[in-house]
């Protein structure tokens, strides 16, 4: 469980530049290489070069994509074994690749062309249809040489006012309909007078609406726009039909062409990973262990190609940073997500997914204990992992059978507290639940319990650093750190001390016990960075600045002592979250017994719907909490890169 990272080895490949293109189609097929660059794995790189080369597959790939999108189709990439088949009969992909693209524009603007002109019908049969209620004919109106005409709109609160101008002749409107904001309609004005008239109207807001390309009257427009658009509707059916007919003739032509396409592009990607030196490269990048028999196999029928491989562990090869892929049991896998939220463990430190696991999956069932809201959590989350792929919705679901299960010890049902009373009572024998929340006595059992809880964690997540440390060789923090065994001697020292002083009042720090088990401790830790030097052979094991060495130090393990208190008191919050859920539910009840009938029930759901989801996000955040800042902040890192390899179609 703790070495839930799949091994990998560094595989490192050199031939001539001729054979590239067959070892990189090697290792894309794989679907198991993950490429690095190549020039870092080398301390003298003089004469190498980077190549650095415009892939020729992207355009046409691209194309192909882009048209896809414009007539909203897709495509299944064939299999690595599908695309072999049917590899022989590619012939000028980039110019398929055009000419499918050529037609499927060409009718794509033909279509927009044809709604471009549907759209500047309907607006001019918006515009039209204002004025109806005029009995004019703009053809009529097109030829008059001695009076100017506007067609438009004015507010109503402006039409009223055009009452003030009756003294002048030319200022009135002709109003045809109105929409309970503005009137429509027309104003006309000698040519001598149209500068008069046009600025009063536009003082009391005319909108024109220009109608000068239309003929005969509104009705006789309005009829034949309508047969317009009609007959660009039934072009465009005829040009979706077209599209329709293209795309089934082409469609397994356009699968066959973007699979193989997708997969040359891919391979073809490795290459800029890769470094030449003269007519040789040099390729380098990780794969499982698991999968090196089955790739070696097929590099060993190449001619020119060579390769040398090691473990990932290996000294000179850890410093690399090889790309982590964790594969822990079904169990524990819903966890990884949480994990991933801090980081990747790198390749040689140890996966705490299965911790977070056991933990997370205690804290959030104590803080959230409930069985039947408990259930409600994991079907949400199976709905959210099942319908729309959320990783969260996995681990709602362990989250939520935790809820149950404490929900049951507890005796809660959706707030009701003694719902399992007669279970307890027949089955086991008993007058009620053996746990009741809200008793004195048992809500400082609760918070003992609490606090009991994080003091083993916290050995625990210190005992992981221990070992952690030691398979990363880091002696300092091993042996003389706060998370080392300096820092557990020190911890477990004041905890047995104060628990043997409360439980039983015998006083345990005597003269030696203080001097050898909490005195020296700290004193180790005082001076980790010298005994790790001194450890580990660094020559440079002195520091710069004593003065400076004496007061950083005295601070970090003022810092470190304190952290062991507050780390270890912060674990209250998991007791105290089984009050507050009680408290919670309390409230509703109470609310609830002021009413009867259908709005007991009704305050009841909507109080349970309430806690649920208020509760279970801050009991979501605060388990977080306890596991990053009061666990994973002693022994994870979390600075290691993901393992993704290149991956072409779908694995046959």
């Amino acid at each position: 469980m703790i070495l839930a990272v799949v091994k990998v080895k560094v595989i490192s490949i050199i031939g001539r530049m001729a054979e590239l293109e067959d070892t990189t189609s090697v290792l894309g097929e794989s679907c198991a290489f993950h490429p690095d660059n190549a020039l870092s794995f080398y301390s003298d790189t003089s004469g190498f070069s980077p190549l650095n080369e415009e892939n020729p597959y992207t355009a046409s790939l691209t194309k192909l994509s882009d048209t896809l999108k414009s007539i909203n189709k897709s495509v299944d990439v064939l299999s690595i074994r599908g695309v072999k088949k049917i590899s022989s009969k590619i012939g000028d992909w980039k110019g398929y690749a055009e000419r499918l693209a050529g037609s499927f524009t060409e009718l794509l603007e033909r279509r927009d062309e044809e709604k471009r002109k549907i759209a500047d019908d309907t607006e001019e049969l918006e515009k039209t249809k204002h004025f109806v209620g005029l009995d004019l004919n703009l053809d009529e109106l097109g030829n008059c040489r001695f009076i100017k005409l506007r067609f438009g709109s004015l507010p109503k609160e402006s039409y009223e006012k055009l009452n003030e101008y009756k003294s002048n002749p030319f200022v009135i409107f002709f109003p045809s309909s109105d929409d309970g904001d503005k009137y429509w309609g027309m104003y006309c004005s000698p040519l001598s007078m149209k500068s008069e008239v046009d600025r009063i109207f536009s003082s009391l807001y005319f909108e024109r609406t220009r109608l000068n390309e239309l003929t005969g009257t509104p009705e006789s427009i309005i009829r034949t726009l309508e047969e317009k658009r009609e007959k660009e509707k039934e072009n465009i059916k005829k040009i979706d039909s077209d599209i329709k007919e293209l795309w089934n003739k082409e469609k397994q032509n356009v699968q066959n062409v973007y699979s193989w396409l997708s997969e040359k592009s891919i391979c073809y990607g490795i290459r800029r990973y890769a470094a030449r030196y003269g007519d040789n490269f040099i390729l380098t990048g990780w794969i499982p262990a698991n999968k090196e028999a089955s790739i070696t196999a097929k590099l060993d029928k190449l001619e020119t190609i060579k390769y040398k491989l090691e473990k990932a562990d290996d000294p000179s090869v850890i410093s690399h940073s090889p790309p982590v892929k964790l594969k822990n049991k079904k169990l524990f896998s819903p966890f990884e997500y949480l994990v991933g939220i801090y980081g990747l463990p790198a390749y040689n430190e140890v996966d705490p997914t299965w911790m977070v696991a056991i933990t997370y999956f205690l804290f959030f069932g104590i803080m959230f204990a409930d069985f039947g809201q408990g259930l409600c959590i994991s079907l949400i989350g199976y709905l959210l992992y099942r319908k729309f792929k959320m990783p969260l919705g996995r681990t709602l679901i362990p989250c939520g059978i935790s809820s149950a299960f404490f929900g049951m010890l507890f005796g809660s049902a959706f707030g009701f507290e003694h719902a399992f009373d007669p279970m307890y009572k027949h089955v086991f024998g008993l007058a009620q639940k053996p746990i009741s929340v809200m008793e004195p006595e048992t809500t400082n059992l609760i918070v003992y319990s609490a606090v009991g809880l994080g003091v083993v964690l916290v050995i625990s997540a210190i005992l992981m650093n221990i070992y952690s440390s030691l398979r990363r060789r880091n002696y300092t923090n091993a042996f003389f750190g706060p998370n080392g065994a300096a820092g557990l001697v020190f911890y477990v020292s004041i905890v047995y001390g104060l628990a043997r002083q409360v439980a039983f009042g015998e006083n345990v720090f005597h003269k030696t016990y203080v001097i050898c088990l909490i005195v020296l401790p700290l004193v180790i830790m005082y001076f980790r960075d010298i005994l790790g030097g001194l450890v580990s052979g660094d020559p440079n094991w002195k520091p710069e600045s004593v003065s400076d060495y004496i007061m950083e130090n005295f601070f970090e393990v003022f810092e470190f002592v304190l952290s062991y208190l507050t780390n270890t008191i912060s674990f209250i919050r998991v007791g105290a979250f089984v009050l507050v859920h009680a408290g919670m539910m309390m409230v509703v009840f109470m609310l609830a017994e002021m009413t009867s009938g259908i709005f007991y029930a009704l305050i009841i759901i909507l109080g349970n719907v309430f806690v649920m989801a208020l509760e279970g996000l801050l009991v979501s955040i605060q388990a977080l909490r306890l596991e990053f800042y009061e666990m994973f902040s002693r022994f994870f890192d979390g600075d290691g890169r993901p393992f993704t390899p290149v991956v072409i179609g779908s694995e046959s």
